[in-house]
């Protein structure tokens, strides 16, 4: 790169981490950064700290973050912040090396105002790092695919890596790994597959090691399948749930890209063909994630899943907005005029749009939060309420117990796992599974509220009229109902646990408490 190519990186990598520094989240943001955070202090799948597939490698990372920090959402938020910058170099380069400077400088632009990858660029998710693998190891298979072997070795070095970050990346980039290998000799390839698996091997085998076992971690890891993604994929759903997955990844593309989503239109009037061997690249390098996703599982919550796909489509964006802007005719005021209206586009979706991505959504839901973890205590001690709480990305199990960790904290419903009905209980900033509820030394519940909206509303109303209405009392603090009752009456709404305070019961103990018979696991 020539000096002012270097000044345009130097200047697009500053942007994209003050944009993101200034805008972080000062909470964890859903119930997956709660896990992750978890992890930090202690590893254990079976509990999901964190969630199978484990995640490793991204827990390894934050774990030495946090040792900077002493903070484990803010480590992970640097993390993504770092992750970011990553990947506004690797889609910068590798546009520069396939289209040219003015494409390249588009591209990250495109990037920089990508209202969707500046969300994940704020919070404790591994959707963003996962993105940054992607664009660098894209970047490694191009250069292998035109026969640079020296390569391969580094490709199949980050391959394995983010196998160890998200374990997703392994299933979508490998393909575009081996198909870079084709023109490459036997020995290359067996190199680069041996020290793929050499790689796996040294943090995967560490990982199940610390998941209790083979058949723990995997076990833990079925059970997750069986509960979420297995229930709407293409072998057990009619063919109208791919075809929404379909309608929701445009509407995904269109929120991560916002008004540079309308770039494609000037590739319709382009009569220059594209480069096959750019094009055959290209779609290697998406096709397989496209198709898990329409096919296989994908919900709008998630919809950093498409990060994966960031880095190619900001280039090829980049290239056809470049094009619109060196062949349009209109004066150069103008077209930058234009630009400066899509980018406050995207960043007024960004900031104030009403989707679950959004800054003004993070905000209010960290306002929410804390105003719940700071009226809660108000109704009753750690020392005779624990907390009732549900399976919510948001305001849920998660966020109970980890931000007032002197609780007891339950989730409601229990899960379903091969052993049987568990239920999770936090205590501590710790998961542990039983099966089995408390009844001393606690008298009384109390329901964390979720989320405000009608769907909440009426979840929680159909927890309420499973208990009987005259021990229940309501209690309005900060804005939110406070609903609380007998401990009791819980098994009304765990009818496949016992009560009692015997084997299988994790009951903290607070200082100056009688011993209490309790085991946790």
């Amino acid at each position: 790169m020539v000096s002012r190519q270097k000044l345009s990186l130097v200047l697009l990598t500053g942007a994209v981490a003050i944009t993101r520094f200034v805008f972080r989240s000062h909470y964890l943001y859903d119930l997956d950064s709660v896990n992750f955070a978890l992890a930090i202090q202690r590893f254990d799948p079976r509990v999901h700290q964190p969630h199978p597939p484990g995640y490793f490698l991204y827990i390894c990372l934050g774990r030495l973050l946090n040792n900077a920090f002493h903070d484990a959402n803010l480590a992970l938020v640097v993390l993504s912040i770092l992750a970011s910058c990553g990947v506004a170099v690797a889609i910068y380069k590798m546009t520069l090396d396939w289209f040219g400077p003015t494409a390249a400088q588009f591209a990250g632009i495109i990037f920089l105002f990508s209202p969707l990858a500046w969300f994940h660029g704020i919070v404790a998710l591994t959707y963003i790092v996962e993105a940054f693998f992607s664009g660098f190891l894209g970047y490694l298979c191009w250069r292998i695919y035109g026969g640079r072997a020296g390569f391969i070795l580094p490709a199949a070095i980050v391959l394995g890596v983010s196998a160890g970050i998200r374990p997703s990346s392994f299933v979508f980039l490998a393909p575009l790994f081996l198909f870079s290998l084709r023109n490459a000799t036997p020995k290359g390839r067996w190199l680069g597959l041996a020290t793929l698996v050499l790689v796996i091997t040294s943090w995967s085998v560490p990982m199940i090691a610390a998941s209790g076992g083979l058949n723990a971690y995997f076990d833990a890891l079925a059970s997750l399948w069986r509960m979420v993604p297995s229930q709407s994929t293409v072998f057990n759903s009619s063919p109208a749930n791919s075809i929404a997955r379909a309608f929701t990844i445009f509407f995904i593309y269109l929120l991560t890209f916002g008004a540079a989503a309308l770039a494609p239109l000037r590739a319709l009037a382009d009569t220059t063909p594209a480069d096959p061997r750019k094009r055959n690249f290209t779609l290697v390098w998406i096709g397989p994630a496209l198709c898990f996703f329409t096919f296989g599982y994908l919900k709008f919550v998630n919809s950093g899943y498409l990060l994966l796909l960031c880095a190619p489509a900001c280039m090829w964006l980049g290239l056809w907005a470049s094009k619109w802007y060196s062949a349009n005719e209109w004066p150069r005021a103008s077209k930058l005029s234009v630009m400066g209206v899509g980018a406050a586009v995207n960043v007024l979706i960004f900031v104030a749009s009403p989707f679950y991505c959004s800054y003004r959504q993070v905000r209010q839901f960290e306002a929410e939060l804390e105003r719940i973890t700071t009226a809660l205590p108000q109704i009753g001690s750690s020392r005779d309420t624990l907390i009732l709480s549900f399976d919510s990305h948001f305001n849920g199990f998660r966020h109970a117990g980890y931000y007032l960790p002197d609780y007891l904290t339950v989730e409601y419903p229990e899960a379903h796992l091969k052993e049987g009905p568990r239920i999770f209980s936090m205590y501590e900033r710790d998961t542990h599974l039983g099966t089995a509820l408390p009844a001393s030394p606690y008298t009384r519940f109390v329901l964390f509220p979720l989320p405000a909206g009608d769907s909440y509303k009426e979840y929680i109303q159909k927890v309420i009229n499973r208990l009987p209405g005259k021990s229940l009392q309501t209690v309005n603090l900060a804005g939110h109902e406070f609903v609380t009752g007998s401990i009791s009456d819980l098994p009304l709404l765990f009818p496949e646990a016992t009560l009692t305070t015997g084997r299988g019961v994790y009951v903290p103990l607070h200082p100056g408490m009688l011993p209490v018979n309790s085991r946790s696991h």
